[in-house]
């Protein structure tokens, strides 16, 4: 889900009202990739066709461009929006379906009802808590205004008008806001912990490194509310003492950079950046770091290090980065989505924020809902919720009538739970116990049809390529561990390889330096916690349960199924397949050399 993120509104004055009608098109990353920029462009020719009075970009709030709207297996979305009516959504939409919006609902208000959103859309939203992403879809993030109408930067003047930095710390302290950046430590402590050290220079850092396959929470909130990131920073400056302040963003976000540095340079202007913020004595200025995107770098000393322009790389601890971090100096770090709660907090309070979640696991967690459900796109729960209110009420549940197997939670660095796990609830203690951890919150629903042997090599493959070689234990111990997953996946796997696994995967996690290395055994942990028998059949039976393993496929045919019709005799490369119209077809295990071909062209499910 990287790219370019953007929402355009055209505005048309119909003819039979007399205010501006909105025609809202979801440019997101899968907006684009199904079409949104086309749909934008037929929406524009038709409303000059139909010669309405349209003035792009020109609304009194200026709405012209918004971030992720969250639900992108249903792009391209496009809202309508008429004085004195309710919004319509549309699902889906191509170009062809564009005069049709047009003619019927913008110039004679009647929906075309066969195209409106459904019930799975309505579902999606209905089971969500969007605080955080409560402007994302909805104002112009380019526009500083607009981010004001919704009481942005109120939290900001209230902590410099009214409150001590001590005052600050207290009340994020007893909200029991916890980082979102994987590690779960208390925000609070974090700048208790830092703001005790005194010196000339202090920083606050905001790490926007997101480099977990599959996730994009952190870039949906800079490209969608940049400004409520900028506020977070700075009350976090302020509380910690702070004189300059640092976000490090992948350089693969590029729509992000861009609105980044829009909204610093909108937020200086109007005082709430640089000298003397609102007329008061704190002065913090904000700059951006585009790393070149190193997987390690989302370790925080990697990632100050890429900062000051070394090679990003860990080091030991102690001394933490609160007391000797960016150019050794105090530094407090946390994620995008952390700083994002910040204002919030501030201006509602921690009691009611604290109201929010389980009794150690305070708030709203945004996850990445990928892989084999029906919804898949952006979504902001409370903690607490269950697996299955995530895959089945928000997602939809696995499509093509599939059975619901595992999700893995919290990326490369996470874990896979089984359907045992469904009723679970997701929060940082409750996931630890179950073998996975929240991570920065990618989570990743599959089917019966997948392998968890291939797909815990496929995440340890990932942990080992992005290993940045300074410590054996991850330097080695993952190759080590991906060489055996290789060689089980293939079918040349031993049971003792089990214990090996097993035995390696507890010795990285407590030799290597960092995080990111401690964690890399996840997926193979969980796995073979979960769904050892998947382990057994690939290593004494020479089999993959779910056949995704190409190097263990044994092809046959069912003669119950076998019509007779010899596409697979006629289709097969090297002749392995005999039969004939009297006789049911057999596959020679000798000759086939495992293409596929004879699976693929079988229209009646025989070959097996």
């Amino acid at each position: 889900m990287s790219g370019r993120t953007k929402t355009r509104k055209i505005r048309a004055k119909s003819s039979n009202n007399n205010g501006t009608s909105v025609i809202s098109v979801c440019l997101g990353t899968g907006g684009i990739a199904a079409g949104g920029d086309k749909v934008f462009a037929v929406f524009e020719r038709e409303i000059k066709k139909k010669k309405l009075d349209a003035a792009i970009g020109k609304r009194v709030c200026k709405t012209a461009k918004t971030g992720c709207r969250g639900l992108c297996a249903k792009d391209v979305l496009v809202d309508i929006s008429i004085p004195e009516t309710k919004t319509q959504t549309y699902e889906r939409v191509t170009v062809d379906m564009v005069p049709q919006i047009v003619e019927d609902h913008l110039i004679n208000s009647k929906p075309v009802e066969k195209w409106l959103a459904k019930s799975d859309y309505h579902n999606f939203h209905a089971h969500q808590e969007r605080l955080v992403l409560g402007n994302c879809g909805v104002i112009n993030p380019e526009e500083i205004d607009e981010y004001l109408i919704k009481g942005g930067y109120k939290a900001l003047e209230k902590v410099l008008t009214g409150m001590t930095p001590q005052e600050v710390i207290s009340e994020v302290s007893k909200s029991g806001l916890r980082g979102r950046g994987g590690g779960g430590f208390e925000t609070g402590w974090k700048w208790e912990s830092c703001a005790k050290f005194d010196d000339d220079e202090k920083y606050v850092v905001c790490n926007g490194d997101e480099g977990d396959p599959g996730a994009f929470m952190d870039r949906s909130i800079m490209e969608g509310d940049p400004h409520a990131l900028l506020e977070g920073m700075v009350i976090g400056g302020y509380a910690i003492g702070a004189t300059s302040g640092y976000i490090y963003v992948r350089a693969e976000y590029p729509l992000a950079i861009e609105r980044l540095h829009i909204a610093i340079k909108q937020a200086k202007e109007k005082r709430y950046l640089g000298e003397n913020i609102l007329g008061s004595k704190y002065s913090l200025d904000i700059f951006i770091k585009e790393g070149a995107g190193a997987f390690v770098c989302g370790e925080s000393t990697a990632l100050q290090f890429s900062i000051e322009g070394k090679r990003g790389m860990p080091r030991t601890r102690p001394p933490q980065s609160v007391e000797a971090g960016l150019w050794n100096k105090p530094t407090c770090l946390n994620n995008v989505e952390t700083f994002a709660n910040v204002p919030i907090i501030i201006n509602r309070g921690s009691a009611w924020f604290s109201k929010i979640g389980t009794e150690k696991s305070k708030g709203t967690k945004i996850f990445a809902l990928t892989g084999n459900v029906k919804n898949t796109g952006l979504i902001e729960v409370p903690m607490g919720i269950t697996v299955r209110e995530i895959v089945f009420d928000i997602g939809g549940g696995v499509p093509k009538k599939k059975k619901f197997k595992a999700v893995q939670i919290g990326g490369p660095s996470g874990g896979c739970l089984p359907e045992s796990y469904l009723d679970s609830p997701i929060d940082f203690e409750s996931l630890k116990e179950a073998g996975a951890m929240m991570g920065s919150g990618s989570l990743v629903v599959v089917d019966e049809t997948t392998c968890m042997v291939d797909m815990s090599r496929f995440f340890l493959e990932f942990c080992t390529s992005e290993s940045c070689g300074k410590c054996p234990p991850c330097r080695v111990g993952t190759v080590l561990m991906l060489d055996i997953l290789n060689r089980i996946t293939q079918g040349e796997g031993k049971e003792e390889d089990i214990e090996v696994l097993e035995d390696m995967s507890e010795e990285v996690r407590v030799m290597s330096l960092c995080g990111l290395g401690q964690s890399a055994p996840n997926p193979v942990k969980s796995t073979l916690r979960h769904f050892r028998d998947e382990y057994l059949a690939h290593i004494r039976d020479k089999e993959c349960p779910t056949a995704s393993c190409v190097a263990l496929h044994k092809y046959t045919v069912d003669p119950g199924k076998c019509t007779k019709c010899t596409l697979c005799i006629r289709n097969c490369p090297v002749d392995a397949i005999s039969g004939s119209r009297e006789e049911v077809a057999f596959i020679d295990k000798e000759k086939c050399i495992e293409c596929n071909l004879c699976y693929d062209k079988c229209n009646f499910m025989a070959i097996k």
